[in-house]
Order: C-alpha cells, then sequence, then structure tokens
C-alpha cells in the first residue's frame, strides 16, 4: 500500500493460494449489497464505454481529428502522462507513495506480478519460473526465477552483460532491514519476522556497525544461482503478495548500489521493460524502452464476460512489450492546467480531476463533446480509502484517555463526509465506514460505524460531557483546563485540499471547534509525519493487494512510524491483529477484521473519508489501457497507434 495525495490530500498501499485472493472478484467484493454508481448496477470493472469497444473509437475520429490527436514529433510511440504531484525516489528500498512506485513498476521486477485483465485478480510469475513453492504450515516460500534474464546496461558493471540472480532478490530484501535506507516498507516483512533478520538489525544497530549483506540468516537465503528461500518465524498465508510488489521485492543488482552510494536514488537500474533517459526533478520523467530487455509478448486471459478486456486482448495478442517506445511523465500539481492538457492533446491519458466531472462525465457518462473527439471513459471504483488521521502522540488530540477519545469521536461527528462527496468530489467516491477499501478481504458494504456518521448535535454533546467549553464567550471551545483548543490540520497548496480545508473549517466551526492549516508540499509533509510532527493529516492509501489486512496494519502498534502514521498503539487491538494476520481467509478471520474495524470507529485514532471512484480519460490513440485494482505497471500493456494519430 503507498500514500497518495487526493486532496484532503492523500498515498498507496500494499499464500498457498498461490496468488488467488479469497476475498472475492472485484464484482462481488461489496458484500450481497448491490453497489451502484449514479444508479447504475456495478458490473465488473464498473466501467462505462463511450463506444462499444476501443477499435470503433478509433475509427470515429479517423473521420473527424481534433487537436486530441496531435502526433509527437518524427512519429515515435511515446505515451504521455501527468503526476498530480512530485515524484520521491527511483530507489525501491526508499520508495512509500504511489507515484513513485509507479515509475518503480516499468524499471524494476518483481519475481510475480498481477495478471493483467484478469477477475478475480492474482499473480503470475514475472521473473519467476513457477509460483513458489509453500509449505504446509505457510512458513517457507521457495522461489526459483528464470535463468538468461539480464539488468540494463549500466556504468556499475564494467561492461559485462551482468544476469539477474536469486541473491539479487536477496540483497533487494536485506536492504530494507538496512538503517542506511530508512525504508517505510519494513514493516510488511517484519509483521511475520523473517528469521533472523530482525536480529541482525538489532545487533548492528546497537553495535553502531554497518548492516552485513553477507552475513547468512534462516529468514532468507540463496539456495543456488537461481533459487532463494524465505522462511518466517509465523504463518504467513498472504505472503505471497509481497512477491509481487516492486517496492519491496523488486531486483536490484548490489554493484550499482555500491557504485552510487547515497545516489541511488537517481540511478534506477532494473530489468523491467524501460530505463531512465531523463529527469528533471519534480518537473519531468522520460522513460525509453531498455534495449537489454528480454523478448516478452502481451498475454492475457480476461473474464469471459467482460467485453472491453476481451477486445483488448484480442487486438494485442502476441504484440511484444513493452507497446510503448517512450514514457513522458510531467508533474502538473493543479487540475486545470492537468485538465487542459489533455484537452489540447498534450496528454495522452488523464485520471479526470474531480473539479471537471460534471462537464467530462455528467451523470456519470462520457459527455457529447468529448465522445464526438473519439475520446474513451473507464470509470472504476478504487481500492483506496481516504481518511485524516490524528497523531497520537500529540499532546492535544493524542492519547487514550476518554476525553481524548471524545475530542477525536466529536471532531469526526463534526465532519460530514457526504458534503464531501458532493462539494470537493463532485459525487465521485462512496463514503467510507472503515478503514478497510472495497474490493480488499474484509469490507462489507452493509458495516455501518460512526467513521461515516454526521451528527453535530452528538459531537456538541460529547465536547459538553467532557469539559470542552467556551468558558471566554469569544464563539470557540476550550480545553477542560481553560487553554487554548486550536487543531491544526496538515495539507498540501492543490486547489482541491484547500476547498477541503475550507469544509473542515466549515463543519468544525459549528461545534465550536477552531482549526488553522499548515500548508506543505508533498514531500515535505511525508517527511513530517514519518518524524511525528503533524498533529492532522489527510491522505489517502491505495490498496496493492487484495488483503484487507494491510488496512487494519495501519493501527497496529509495532507499525507505527510506517504505515502507522497515526502512532496507535492499543494492546487489545495488537492482539487481534496478530491472530487475523496468520489465519487463512475465511469466516473466522473475517469475524475478527470486523472486530478490528469496531476498535478502530470507538478510538478514532484514523477518520475515514471516501472511496473514490476513478475516471481515466484516454485519447483515441491509446490502446491497451485497463485500470488493475492493485498492479502498477499499466503503461507496461499501454500502446499508442500511430494510423489513428494521424
Amino acid at each position: 500500500m503507498y500514500p497518495r495525495p487526493q486532496g484532503v490530500d492523500s498515498p498507496e498501499t500494499g499464500g498457498p493460494s498461490l496468488g488467488l485472493c479469497d476475498c472475492a472478484p472485484r464484482r462481488a467484493a461489496l458484500d450481497s449489497r448491490p453497489f451502484t454508481i449514479d444508479g447504475a448496477p456495478a458490473v465488473k470493472r464498473l466501467i462505462l464505454l463511450a463506444f462499444a469497444g476501443w477499435l470503433a473509437a478509433g475509427a470515429t475520429l479517423a473521420q473527424a481529428p481534433t487537436a486530441a490527436t496531435t502526433v509527437p514529433p518524427g512519429g515515435e510511440k511515446v505515451l504521455r502522462y501527468a503526476f498530480p504531484v512530485a515524484e520521491t525516489t527511483f530507489d525501491p528500498a526508499q520508495v512509500t507513495d504511489l507515484y513513485s512506485s509507479t515509475l518503480l513498476n516499468t524499471i524494476f521486477e518483481a519475481p510475480y506480478e498481477y495478471a493483467y485483465l484478469a477477475e478475480p485478480t492474482y499473480i503470475r510469475p514475472m521473473t519467476a519460473a513457477a509460483m513458489p513453492e509453500v509449505s504446509a504450515d505457510y512458513r517457507t516460500y521457495t522461489v526459483r526465477i528464470k535463468p538468461g534474464i539480464h539488468f540494463a546496461d549500466d556504468p556499475a558493471f564494467q561492461g559485462r552483460k551482468r544476469e539477474l540472480v536469486a541473491q539479487d532478490y536477496v540483497y533487494a530484501i536485506k536492504r530494507h532491514y538496512d538503517p542506511r535506507w530508512k525504508s517505510g516498507r519494513l514493516y510488511l516483512l517484519e509483521n511475520l519476522k523473517l528469521l533472523g533478520l530482525s536480529e541482525l538489525r538489532k545487533e548492528l544497530i546497537a553495535a553502531k556497525k554497518p548492516f552485513d549483506y553477507d552475513r547468512e540468516v534462516e529468514g532468507i537465503r540463496a539456495l543456488d544461482r537461481y533459487t532463494f528461500r524465505v522462511r518466517l518465524a509465523k504463518p504467513g498465508p498472504r505472503f505471497a503478495f509481497l512477491f509481487a510488489q516492486t517496492g519491496l521485492a523488486g531486483a536490484i543488482a548490489r554493484e550499482v548500489v555500491e557504485a552510487y552510494g547515497a545516489d541511488i536514488a537517481a540511478h534506477p537500474v532494473g530489468t523491467g521493460p524501460y530505463v531512465l533517459a531523463a529527469w528533471r526533478r519534480s518537473s519531468r520523467i522520460e522513460l525509453v524502452r531498455n534495449p537489454r530487455y528480454r523478448e516478452r509478448v502481451f498475454e492475457a486471459t480476461p473474464a469471459p464476460g467482460d467485453a472491453q478486456a476481451q477486445a483488448i486482448a484480442r487486438a494485442l495478442a502476441g504484440r511484444r512489450l513493452p507497446l510503448a517506445e517512450r514514457v513522458e511523465i510531467s508533474v502538473i500539481e493543479e487540475s486545470q492546467p492537468r485538465w487542459l492538457a489533455f484537452l489540447d492533446g498534450s496528454l495522452d491519458q488523464i485520471e479526470l480531476p474531480v473539479d471537471f466531472a460534471p462537464v467530462a462525465v455528467p451523470g456519470g457518462a462520457l459527455a457529447p463533446h468529448l465522445a464526438r473527439r473519439g475520446v474513451r471513459l473507464q470509470r472504476v471504483p478504487q481500492p483506496d480509502m481516504v481518511m485524516t488521521y490524528f497523531n497520537m502522540l500529540h499532546p492535544l488530540v493524542g492519547g487514550y484517555a476518554p476525553e481524548k477519545v471524545a475530542l477525536r469521536r466529536a471532531i469526526a461527528l463534526a465532519y460530514d463526509n457526504d458534503e464531501e462527496l458532493r462539494a470537493l468530489r463532485n459525487g465521485q467516491g462512496i463514503a467510507a465506514q472503515s478503514t478497510i477499501p472495497p474490493f480488499t478481504s474484509g469490507y462489507e458494504s452493509g458495516y455501518r460505524s460512526e467513521m461515516s456518521a454526521h451528527d453535530p448535535a452528538r459531537a456538541m454533546a460529547l465536547l459538553d460531557l467532557y469539559g470542552y467549553l467556551d468558558r471566554n464567550g469569544d464563539g470557540w471551545r476550550e480545553l477542560p483546563d481553560g487553554s487554548p483548543l486550536v487543531l491544526r490540520l496538515s495539507s498540501t497548496s492543490s486547489q482541491i485540499s484547500r476547498r477541503g480545508n475550507e469544509l473542515w473549517r466549515k463543519h468544525l466551526a459549528r461545534v465550536g471547534l477552531r482549526i488553522e492549516f499548515d500548508v506543505a508540499t508533498w514531500p515535505d509533509l511525508l517527511k513530517r509525519s514519518r518524524n511525528a510532527t503533524l498533529m492532522m493529516w489527510g491522505y489517502g492509501w491505495v490498496a496493492q493487494s487484495p488483503d484487507g489486512g494491510f488496512f487494519l496494519g495501519i493501527a497496529y502498534g509495532p507499525n507505527s512510524g510506517e504505515s502507522n502514521d497515526a502512532r496507535f498503539a492499543l494492546p487489545a487491538f495488537d492482539r487481534l491483529f496478530e491472530r487475523q494476520s496468520v489465519l487463512p481467509d475465511g469466516t473466522e478471520r473475517l469475524a475478527l477484521m470486523r472486530e478490528g474495524k469496531n476498535m478502530l470507529a470507538a478510538h478514532m485514532p484514523y477518520k475515514a473519508h471516501v472511496h473514490t471512484i476513478t475516471n481515466d480519460l484516454l485519447q483515441p490513440r491509446v490502446r491497451g489501457w485497463w485500470r488493475h485494482p492493485f498492479a502498477r505497471d499499466t503503461w507496461v500493456y499501454t500502446g499508442v497507434d500511430m494510423e489513428t494519430s494521424s
């Protein structure tokens, strides 16, 4: 899972089922209660197409070319995209945000990947030769990789053709334990304890020695040139999903890291389909096809009832990957310039800013003026959760005393999720009842909690009961000891964030609470959040796997400072989390997850806001785009049709 800015700003997440999720396919993930968008029932990917298929859309455009059909100079097959926030790093061990993770998936490769176009989703071999061998107790995973895969050329290899070997994955995993790299994803490994690695890390930290990559540990080791084994201290029924996360298990060569040292973040070298060609920090990124990339062709087995996925699979079958020769990414933080760039043809795909939903997708359908230009729409609910956290270490909003719990609950009750959906997101989402998002295990569409309740009267009653009163008559409540009560919410300076701040100001003012705003850049807020210096921050998490347990893990005490930005530490919750994490998917685990959701609603370290709906708009020349719920490698499968563009 990774953090993603989403207006009240936002981040992303991420067994012997061998990659299959028992949590339900996307169509059924919302339990028995039908999920609808603007009254239309959800089916498969909940995609509403402007035309019967993308081939027809291309034919339409050929008859009526517009500015949206601009061809890049030279006719090169270039895919042009924009990020709403800046990237942070190209080093897998240091990545914690969605956008940098998206870049990593084009440069590095994990042993497994999510099957493109497939529903229900599952993982399949990428560099691995087969699915992992898993012991009956879910404690041992053995992975064999394919021979003959090579890293992209780099001076660190001194002119040698460098083959991918098992030791590269061992090294990549060990880097997360090295304090030097300050991995924000170590908790995913620590929650299941790779034997010996935690102990090695603690020993070397205590001795103030550098991490010893040559020390053999039982938790992960290469058995031969192409085989490595992972051993866990406790059962990990869903551990295989981690092998599909490039930010966690993307192969990296030790020679490259040692050659570039602290500058490794600017020198990504992997086995993936693209290499970094140019980088202007926080402005522009250019990726070009890796000339060393192995022969790999498009293959997919979409669900029989998914007409769009079937059309993509037929049209692209057998095409060499990656489909585009170059990917150009611009950083355009404000929504209006991004939207205008798409309209004038400078971008090939855009995740429609919610500001423009009324004009681009009125009523959830593509606007006629865009359809006439051959633009296509994919409308997809996301496995994400937009939330606000309360820093449990902060003297004002943190703590477990009844009056502190009451303050957080009152703040949550004062805020109106439904108004956020209407006024801020133009209906592009559904109100969240817990921290667990749709399409992951543990999500229940019929579940209700205070997370989404809007009850100002009850909020004021709680505040009155616990002594948060307006003692000086200035219209604002004070703390029980009479000192000022001023809340501080951090956010970026984007337009949607500013509008979100005004909603907070309005809603809290109605119950007598004063709030101020701390505005900074996304990378700066990420850093400060990791250092526990923020009081409140609104952002989002996007799932990287179908395992909803991750979204309970954001409140697991040992994950504090990593996924647990709130620093919530409740022993009863920690015990529950540990019990559910070792159970296979099923009713027993779901019951524990429900209990965990109830605990979080009662203590409110996180205020869940919404699960978003994404509207992807595609220029007519784009081929193959299909937003996977968990994978971040869509660009590899996306091509451009130059004939349509001409």
